[in-house]
């Protein structure tokens, strides 16, 4: 049974292959299949993982668990937030006020003085440095939330991408990211400049060369990625 056929039922109780119900039974929650074949579950029991046969990957019960990225799943206990192997066995003896999904080997946690730092597969801090908020990393770049409240592109070294902040940022997507200056919202590339001189009230990310964006005035648009109107 190949573990990408199964998915989660609408309410998301139970599993379906091909439209037949499996494993004869309904959980509290169940989360989608992630490689290599492991699910989260949750049932009167607690939380934990399942194989493609229903089984149950080990005895220890979580109060919640979520799906594996990089051979690593975020759990949550009685005493925080970790990750645990494929085996159920913890990576790191700490725990932190929050856990993220690993991404390209690396994985942004909440310390519980509140900041967010990122460890590796072994569950270490890479550099020093704190944030007020990070997200994952994609190609190589993570948006982060300095200290400062402003916010920066970094590289997986911790390392700025570009020498620019701004009030808010995205990732980049398709080479470009949304970001928020003192005027509105716009489009950068990966120097950090703009890609055009309008500024809105919202934007989203490029899809095949055209992004929809919502003027100052309130109106809906499609814009290409010279900011002209599509």
């Amino acid at each position: 049974m190949h573990w990408q056929r199964i998915k989660s039922s609408l309410d998301n109780r139970s599993f379906v292959l091909d439209g037949q119900p499996l494993f004869g039974r309904e959980f509290i929650e169940v989360l989608n299949f992630h490689a290599p074949g492991i699910a989260a579950v949750r049932d009167a029991s607690g939380a934990y993982h399942i194989d493609t046969q229903g089984r149950a990957l080990y005895s220890e019960r979580f109060i919640r668990t979520f799906g594996f990225y990089c051979g690593r799943a975020a759990v949550v206990g009685g005493d925080g937030w970790r990750h645990i192997d494929t085996q159920g066995q913890e990576v790191y003896a700490h725990r932190f006020l929050w856990v993220g999904n690993f991404q390209e080997e690396l994985c942004a946690v909440r310390l519980f003085t509140g900041r967010y730092v990122y460890i590796n597969l072994v569950g270490e801090r890479v550099w020093s440095e704190e944030y007020l908020y990070c997200g994952d990393f994609k190609d190589g770049i993570a948006s982060v939330q300095l200290l400062s409240g402003l916010y920066r592109h970094i590289l997986s070294d911790g390392e700025p991408l570009h020498e620019y902040s701004y009030l808010e940022l995205g990732i980049y997507h398709k080479c470009y990211a949304t970001a928020r200056d003192a005027r509105g919202w716009c489009h950068i590339d990966k120097r950090g400049l703009p890609l055009y001189d309008e500024r809105y009230l919202s934007v989203e990310p490029f899809y095949n060369g055209i992004a929809r964006v919502r003027d100052l005035s309130g109106n809906l648009c499609l814009i290409d990625e010279r900011g002209q109107r599509a």
